[in-house]
C-alpha cells in the first residue's frame, strides 16, 4: 500500500473478462457523485443501486435534452407553514416540466432536491427536515409533515440537483427575499446547488458554540485508516467535508435528503417511516453529493461516524444533512482546510476566478472568505497541489479498506476504490490543475462501459507554480 511518496499501486479487476482500455481519466466524470442515483424499492435497509434504465413504469415524457430546470420556492420559507408547502420543479423559462423533462420521475437526470437544517437559538438544539419536491402540476403523493419548529428557530436551506442548474423562482414576488435565498450572482448561477439562509444559520451556530450553548463533537478517530501524507495530513482523524482526503473539485455540494417515487404516477413523498409503509413498491430516489459520499460510505468503510439530529419529517429519526456536515468540519478544521476555490466552475464567472462569488457561496456553508490565511490552502493553485500530495496517497494507502465497499456509482467506478480514484482524476482535470505545473496521478483501467475496473495512483510530492 501506499505511504509514502514516489510508488505506484495497480489494483487488478475482478473481471477479466470485460474489455478494458488504460486512459486517463476525462473531463466527463467530472462531478463524480453528482451523478443521480435511483436506488431500490422503499424500506431502510442497505440501498441497491440501480441504472438509469430502472426510472418507473410511468416513465419520463419528454426526450428534450435538457440540462437547466426552475425550482418554485414556497412563501414564508423558513416558516414551519413554508418547509411543509412543496417545492415545484419544472422547466426553465416557462416551460412545461413535460417539455422540458424537468419532473422527478425523471430524478436520476434532473432531480431536485431540498433540505433544512434547522437551529434552537435558545438551546443550541439542531434539526434537519427535508421539505418535499413534486413535479410542478402534481399532488403529493402523501401530504408532507409540518414540522414543529423550536421558537425563534433559524433555518438553512440547501438546494441539490442532478442535472447542471437549478435555478430559484419566487411562489410569490416577495418568498425569495423571505428566505434570504440565493442561487447565485445575477447572471451567473452556481449550478446545481443553492440556498436560503446560510450565513444567518452559520453565523448563529457559531456564536452559539462560543457560548457553550451548541457543542458539536469532535470529527473522531479511526482505528482502520492508513494515515497518510505525513505533516500534510490528519493522521487517523476520521474525513470531514473539508479534507482534502475526501473532496473533489466542489466541495460540499448537494444534499443528503431523500425522496419516495410511486413510478406508476410520477408523484412523490417525504421520505419516511409512515410513507415507506404505505407506498408500496415505492422507489428512493437521491441526490448524488459529496455529503452523501461521505456521509453513507466513507464514514462507515472508516468506522466514522457523522453529526446527525432528530428529522422533524420522520418522528425525530436521526438523520444527517448537509449544513451538519459542514459544522461537524468547522469544528475539525484541518490546517489544511480544503474550502471552496476560485477555479470551481461553480463560483467563475464567464470563465474567470470570481472572489465576489466564491465569498457568496462560501457563506451559505460557514467557510471563511477568500484572504491570505485561506489561500494557504485554498487558493486554486494549492488546492489542486494539497489535492494532489493529500488524496492521492489517501486513496492509495486504504486501497483495501475500499476495495471492499460498492461503489456509490457503478458507472464511474466498480468499487468504492476505483470510483475515489476516478473521481480524483476527474477533479484534477476539471480545475485545470495542469495550468500550475502539476501532473495527473491517476490512471485508470475501464470496461466498455467506460467504469473504472483498476486504477494506478502515483504519489510523489508535487509543487504547484504560481
Amino acid at each position: 500500500m501506499l505511504s509514502g511518496h514516489g510508488s505506484a499501486r495497480r489494483r487488478r479487476g475482478r473481471n477479466n473478462r470485460a474489455a478494458r482500455i488504460a486512459v486517463p481519466v476525462a473531463a466527463v466524470m467530472a462531478l463524480g457523485l453528482t451523478v443521480g442515483i435511483m436506488v431500490g424499492t422503499s424500506g431502510h435497509s442497505a440501498p441497491k443501486l440501480r441504472s438509469a434504465a430502472a426510472s418507473g413504469s410511468m416513465g419520463v415524457s419528454s426526450t428534450a435534452v435538457e440540462d437547466t430546470c426552475d425550482i418554485v420556492v414556497p412563501a414564508h420559507p423558513l416558516t414551519a407553514k413554508g418547509l411543509a408547502t412543496p417545492y415545484q420543479l419544472t422547466g426553465p423559462a416557462g416551460g412545461s416540466p413535460a417539455a422540458t423533462g424537468c419532473q422527478m420521475i425523471n430524478s436520476i437526470n434532473l432531480g431536485a432536491f431540498v433540505q433544512a437544517t434547522i437551529l434552537d437559538p435558545h438551546t443550541g438544539a439542531l434539526y434537519v427536515y427535508n421539505p418535499l419536491v413534486i413535479t410542478a402540476g402534481t399532488a403529493p403523493a402523501a401530504a408532507p409533515v409540518v414540522p414543529k419548529l423550536p421558537r425563534g428557530a433559524i433555518v438553512t436551506i440547501d438546494f441539490g440537483f442532478n442535472g447542471t442548474r437549478l435555478l430559484q423562482v419566487g411562489a410569490t414576488p416577495n418568498a425569495l427575499s423571505e428566505g434570504n435565498c440565493t442561487d447565485g450572482m445575477p447572471g451567473s448561477p452556481f449550478g446545481q446547488v443553492s440556498f436560503c439562509n446560510g450565513a444567518n444559520f452559520f453565523n448563529a451556530a457559531f456564536r452559539l458554540e462560543r457560548s457553550g450553548r451548541l457543542t458539536v463533537p469532535a470529527a473522531g478517530m479511526s482505528k482502520t485508516m492508513a494515515p497518510t501524507a505525513g505533516a500534510l495530513g490528519t493522521g487517523r482523524e476520521c474525513p470531514t467535508v473539508r479534507n482534502f482526503d475526501m473532496v473533489d473539485q466542489d466541495p460540499s455540494d448537494n444534499v443528503t435528503a431523500k425522496y419516495l417515487l410511486d413510478p406508476a404516477t410520477g408523484q412523490t413523498a417525504q421520505d419516511n417511516a409512515a410513507n415507506a409503509a404505505r407506498m408500496t413498491g415505492a422507489k428512493v430516489l437521491v441526490n448524488g453529493s459529496d455529503n452523501a459520499l461521505i456521509d453513507n460510505f466513507l464514514d462507515p468503510a472508516l468506522g466514522c461516524t457523522p453529526l446527525m439530529a432528530p428529522d422533524l419529517g420522520n418522528r425525530g429519526t436521526m438523520a444527517t444533512s448537509q449544513a451538519l456536515d459542514e459544522l461537524l468540519a468547522a469544528r475539525s478544521q484541518p490546517a489544511n482546510a480544503a474550502l471552496v476555490p476560485e477555479n470551481d466552475t461553480m463560483v467563475m464567472q464567464n470563465g474567470s476566478w470570481d472572489a465576489a462569488k466564491t465569498d457568496m457561496y462560501r457563506a451559505e456553508i460557514g467557510q471563511a472568505p477568500v484572504d491570505g490565511q485561506t489561500d494557504a490552502s485554498s487558493s486554486p493553485q494549492m488546492f489542486c497541489q494539497n489535492l494532489v500530495n493529500i488524496q492521492t496517497p489517501f486513496i492509495a494507502a486504504n486501497e483495501k479498506i475500499f476495495e471492499a465497499v460498492a461503489s456509490p456509482v457503478p458507472t464511474v467506478g466498480d468499487t468504492l476504490y476505483t470510483f475515489l480514484a476516478a473521481r480524483l482524476a476527474a477533479s484534477f482535470n476539471n480545475l485545470n490543475c495542469a495550468n500550475f505545473g502539476l501532473h495527473q496521478t491517476v490512471m485508470t483501467v475501464t470496461n466498455g462501459a467506460g467504469a473504472a475496473t483498476q486504477a494506478t495512483l502515483s504519489d510523489g510530492p508535487q509543487t504547484a507554480g504560481f
